[in-house]
């Protein structure tokens, strides 16, 4: 089973998610998880953007909604990730 995570939206709600991947970008890294705990096909996935501090204690994420940047990390999580296929939303 992948990793798993304690992501807080905006609203203060705690959502576990499960990391199916990360990658390295820029000097920025990304977490490609989803909040399906399953092997369903047509789980929801997010890309997280680490938008930490040097002095933050723990790491801190935002999901990640500019379209082109999504477009463009899920192509790299796509080229990783081989058997799984990632499509994005309009």
């Amino acid at each position: 089973m992948e990793e798993k995570i304690i992501f807080v939206d905006e609203d203060g709600n705690e959502i576990e998610m499960y990391v199916i991947e990360e990658t390295r970008i820029n000097n920025v890294n990304y977490l490609l998880v989803t909040d399906d705990e399953g092997d369903s096909e047509e789980a929801e996935a997010y890309i997280l953007k680490d938008i930490s501090n040097d002095e933050d204690e723990e790491a801190v994420y935002e999901i990640v909604d500019d379209e082109s940047e999504v477009d463009y990390i899920g192509r790299v999580f796509s080229e990783l990730l081989e058997d799984i296929d990632i499509t994005t939303e309009d």
